[in-house]
């Protein structure tokens, strides 16, 4: 009969937990990148359905997501592209529309004065 080594079987099941929960977490950050989502510890744990103490307490995962994590705040995300498109495109509405306002406003000015000449026509045929 074989002898049963407890430390090696708890190291074995140990060691394939963590191979699953390293997969998990990598097949995660995969999707996020792949959807263009925000990479951080609540997002990747949320997504790998582990504790986010697990991706802080794992030095490579923890490296790894701070990586992606300083990589995406240096690029614009694309809330922050459509910000400032929304941005500027605001100020050529509000230019174009001081210009129509202007135009409007000269339009009005305009045809007060045709309505005075036509009432002194009125008046003189009285």
């Amino acid at each position: 009969m074989a002898t049963y080594d407890r430390k090696k079987h708890l190291k074995q099941i140990h060691e394939s937990r963590k191979a699953i929960t390293m997969s998990k977490v990598d097949e995660a950050i995969k999707r996020l990148v792949r959807a263009n989502q925000e990479i951080n510890f609540n997002s990747v744990a949320s997504e790998a359905g582990v504790a986010k103490a697990t991706l802080y307490n794992n030095v490579t995962l923890r490296e790894r997501i701070e990586t992606l994590r300083q990589q995406q705040i240096k690029s614009p995300s694309v809330k922050q592209v459509r910000h400032k498109m929304n941005e500027n495109n605001k100020e050529v509405i509000i230019e174009s529309l001081k210009r129509k306002v202007k135009r409007l406003e000269h339009e009005n000015k305009d045809l007060r004065d045709q309505l005075k000449v036509a009432y002194a026509e009125v008046y003189k045929k009285i």
